[in-house]
């Protein structure tokens, strides 16, 4: 490999492709295309993009890059097992109170969702805490639960029924 630019690339490309649960699985991957690096590089490499691994309903891992959302959706769809995306990215519900979303998640979910949601930057929240299984989601005032629930499909499966 030439560089650190195609080595990231690559390391994103195989993400997007693979449901990858370890460094060592990836580093055996990145061998196979002709990039041999360290644990250590790899790790850095791993924490500046900031990739991160989220848990599967197996009881595995997977790595996922979490402000990339297309990313996140293609690589739910072709996950370890033929789970939903909803089941994956641990989606249970959104219900509404005045202003604030109330979105629940199984276990462990929560934070993962509402960084998602804070490193968007729309103007449609002002933001997020988190709980282990419960995002709370300040919107802004004007904003109508219909463009609410439009704004959060971008991070959960939503039925389409509900938009409308």
């Amino acid at each position: 490999m030439k560089n650190k630019k195609e080595r990231l690339q690559l390391i994103v490309n195989l993400i997007r492709k693979n449901s990858i649960g370890s460094q060592n699985e990836l580093a055996v991957m990145l061998k196979q295309c002709g990039c041999e690096v360290t644990q250590a590089t790899l790790s850095r490499d791993l924490k500046a993009m900031k990739i991160t691994k989220v848990a599967t309903n197996d009881g595995g891992y997977m790595y996922m890059i979490p402000d990339n959302n297309e990313l996140q959706n293609s690589m739910l769809m072709s996950g370890r097992d033929s789970l939903t995306v909803q089941q994956q990215v641990g989606f249970i519900s959104i219900a509404f109170s005045g202003h604030m979303a109330v979105i629940k998640t199984r276990n462990g979910y929560a934070a993962g969702l509402a960084y998602d949601i804070d490193m968007s930057r729309s103007s449609e929240v002002l933001g997020t805490i988190a709980g282990a299984d419960t995002v709370f989601a300040i919107m802004r005032e004007d904003l109508s639960h219909k463009d609410a629930l439009k704004f959060f499909s971008r991070f959960v499966p939503i039925e389409s029924h509900n938009l409308k």
